[in-house]
């Protein structure tokens, strides 16, 4: 069964910077494609960034430049690099998975595991 876990989520000042984690329980699978997205008060789960088993990633235009999606050697933990941090970038943060076949989409019914979700909150 896979399990996704995001690390502690936290608060920023606008301008700042924060590292998001997901522990990921992948190593039996060959083909994955991993994802962020996040979800504001009142509007809908949006994608942010995705990877697949082959490094290739897609941003979400509103991240582009400031986000970095990225995977450890192992490929047990997926993180996100956010810098440059906007009162925008708020919500709940969540990491998810799908497999083979699979591309590194932001199309959330496109994923079929899902972590619980981490806030991150950024203020001015």
């Amino acid at each position: 069964q896979v399990q996704l876990v995001e690390s502690e989520g936290g608060s920023v000042q606008v301008g700042g910077s924060l590292r998001l984690s997901c522990e990921a329980s992948l190593v039996s699978y060959a083909t994955y494609c991993l994802g962020w997205f996040r979800q504001a008060p009142g509007g809908e789960r949006e994608g942010v960034a995705a990877i697949d088993t082959d490094g290739t990633t897609k941003y979400a235009d509103s991240v582009k430049g400031r986000f970095a999606i990225s995977q450890d050697n192992d490929q047990s933990t997926l993180y996100l690099q956010m810098n440059s941090l906007k009162s925008g970038d708020t919500g709940m943060y969540y990491c998810a998975a799908e497999f083979e076949p699979c591309a590194p989409v932001l199309d959330p019914a496109r994923y079929d595991y899902w972590g619980q979700g981490t806030q991150v909150t950024v203020s001015s």
